[in-house]
């Protein structure tokens, strides 16, 4: 029987199958050696949703087609567009051979009802008219006079006049008598002080309630009345 020489033992962290031997194994799932660094996984992209249904993301059978542009895609399309019901196939195929988009405008309906329109000039002219109409809303706001028991005649025409400026131009006016220490023995007084105010402004307002006294502080709310300040006699 021949004689076969016994293989060199290799040294820790060896490898024969690589040129010198030495340095560390690639890592392979299930077995040894050092995992890679592990870096940030990448986020997926956040896709935005679009307020109203578009196109093929219509799933629908039948639509009701809507607006004010029915003439023009008679126009474009070589075929007569009218109001109705349609298949949602046909919208679509329409709305992409002329470059717009069959968009969903109420989808509660029976059957819901969509437009082909240009959806990204759809979206800018009514961000556009809530724009205009937010600017063109008044903000009301609640103006406060204030008086103390012993108002004299001259500052309390003074307070009047503020309170027509204020109730003129749509605000709210809040009128109070605060009463200091001792000085509430003198609410009656300070109800007849409200009570003329009340009289002065009432063609420029309308109190809410009569006035009331709440801990040291009496007082009266007046809303503008809707037809604004009275006119000035010539």
């Amino acid at each position: 029987m021949a004689f076969k020489p016994s293989r060199p033992a290799q040294k820790p962290g060896g490898n024969s199958s690589r040129p010198g031997g030495g340095g560390p194994r690639p890592f392979t799932p299930g077995g040894g050696g050092p995992r890679p660094p592990r870096g940030p996984r990448p986020m997926p992209g956040r896709q935005v949703q679009p307020e109203h249904r578009l196109n093929e993301f219509i799933r629908v059978t039948e639509v009701r087609l809507i607006g004010d542009n029915l003439e023009e895609l008679t126009e474009q399309l070589g075929e007569p567009v009218e109001a109705g019901i349609y298949s949602t196939s046909k919208l679509q195929k329409w709305a992409e051979e002329i470059g717009l988009d069959l968009v969903e405008i109420n989808p509660n309906a029976e059957p819901p009802v969509v437009r082909i329109i240009d959806y990204n000039k759809f979206l800018y002219q009514k961000k556009k008219r809530e724009k205009e109409l937010k600017a063109n809303t008044v903000k009301v706001e609640m103006k406060e006079i204030r008086f103390g028991p012993e108002t004299g005649d001259h500052d309390f025409e003074f307070k009047v006049r503020h309170a027509k400026t204020f109730l003129s131009e749509g605000n709210k006016v809040k009128a109070y008598v605060q009463f200091r220490g001792r000085a509430i023995v003198f609410k009656d007084r300070g109800e007849l002080l409200l009570l003329r105010f009340l009289k002065e402004l009432e063609e420029y307002g309308t109190a809410e309630q009569l006035p009331r006294l709440e801990g040291k502080r009496m007082n009266v709310i007046l809303t503008p009345k809707k037809t604004g300040a009275p006119k000035k006699k010539d």
